[in-house]
């Protein structure tokens, strides 16, 4: 499968493994995670090797290059891929991608996991430039902020029905019901509370 690696300046990753272009690397075993030193890890596209670099090897002036992957492979969620063994068939041009692009990939990640129809019409807003101001965004973040704190709140009320359900539950029962941890409860509600 064709991918993407990024290396050092000196053809270098993680520990300083030494990579050759059209050599492959040393097998690794079978098994284990796909984050730790079992795989070779890459990249399905250039931009995603860009992107995500800083979170993942973070290599100052990283060289990119196609590469091929052999054997036992993992996946993480598209995020980043590692095979048992690699070969760095040719150097790319690393793309250049601007600040930006950076907080539109950033904005494209959120809209996958946060839906509260506020930030998605701000989301949208910012990313097609009909409003990229400052405050637009600010009142997005606002307005997240308010969502996760009622979900906050409402998430403690929960756990105090669930306290007073168990309370109930145990009336007729000769020996008290075992806490449940109330004093987490009560430490979050004056968390929200400030």
């Amino acid at each position: 499968m064709k991918i993407y690696k990024l290396t050092n300046q000196q053809l270098q990753t993680y520990n300083g493994f030494q990579w050759e272009l059209g050599v492959a690397a040393p097998e690794l075993p079978a098994g284990g995670e796909l984050c730790s030193a079992n795989y070779y890890h890459a990249y399905t596209s250039p931009l995603l090797a860009v992107f995500l670099n800083p979170i993942h090897a973070n290599i100052a002036e990283p060289r990119l290059f196609e590469a091929e992957g052999f054997g036992e492979s993992a996946d993480d969620n598209g995020l980043k891929v590692g095979y048992k063994s690699m070969v760095l068939v040719k150097e790319l041009e690393l793309p250049a991608v601007t600040l930006t692009n950076h907080i539109a990939f950033g904005i494209l990640c959120s809209l996958e996991v946060y839906k509260e129809p506020a930030f998605v019409t701000w989301a949208e807003n910012w990313l097609n430039g009909t409003d990229r101001t400052i405050e637009a965004a600010g009142e997005a973040a606002w307005t997240a902020e308010r969502a996760a704190a009622r979900a906050a709140a409402e998430a403690a009320e929960a756990a105090r029905a669930a306290r007073a359900a168990a309370n109930l539950a145990t009336l007729n029962r000769a020996e008290p019901p075992p806490m449940i941890g109330m004093d987490s409860v009560n430490s979050l509600d004056r968390s929200i509370a400030h």
